[in-house]
């Protein structure tokens, strides 16, 4: 029996060895561009509502698989949130001492899913490309109400509606307040003069 379990450690530890020494990109999707394959995810996975995260961007050549570098400088992404039109554009940026490896950071604000828009041109091949999360794909944007402890936050659409019923309240407040002066003023002027009360 011990035998077998050094047997599953040893087998273990050249699987997870192999999988760091070949950078296996768990959670993104791998798509051939031309002559090129992108690999395209968030850098931390999995990826929560609120805290920081990147995209992650990875360029090769699909024959040899050598790092294509140099690609903050010809290609631009941006950031779409569910079926939205409005894009936010992320500062893609060569990370050091990773050949063809490139971020751009961004802190999403909502639970869901995104797309990364890559384009502009990697060599003499025009690029345009859209990588959308999902299954099969890259991991869409979490709660994190499971890991809060010990006590809840507020999330951000329960504190927009209590802000919202709280504005409601005071506009209400206002117009009573308007309402009770006005009364009261009427009533001044209708009064007898000389008929204290």
């Amino acid at each position: 029996m011990s035998r077998v379990l050094a047997a599953m450690a040893a087998l273990a530890v050249v699987v997870s060895s192999f999988a760091l020494n070949t950078n296996i990109a768990l959670g993104h999707e791998r798509r051939a561009v031309g002559p090129y394959t992108f690999v395209v995810g968030w850098i931390n996975e999995p990826s929560y509502v609120g805290l920081l995260n990147s995209l992650d961007l990875t360029v090769t050549e699909t024959n040899g698989g050598k790092a294509v570098e140099g690609l903050e400088k010809t290609l631009k992404a941006d950031l779409t949130f569910g079926g939205s039109s409005q894009a936010q554009p992320l500062t893609l940026a060569a990370r050091f001492g990773q050949p063809g490896k490139y971020s751009g950071y961004v802190m999403p604000t909502k639970v869901g899913d995104y797309t990364f828009h890559i384009t502009g041109a990697v060599g003499t091949t025009s690029i345009d490309e859209k990588f959308e999360s999902g299954p099969g794909r890259f991991g869409t944007i979490e709660s994190t109400d499971g890991l809060q402890y010990p006590a809840k936050l507020i999330s951000n659409a329960d504190l927009a509606g209590r802000l919202d019923q709280l504005q409601t309240l005071v506009i209400a407040g206002i117009a009573v307040g308007v309402l009770a002066l006005i009364v009261s003023i009427g009533g001044l002027a209708t009064r007898p003069r000389g008929v204290r009360t």
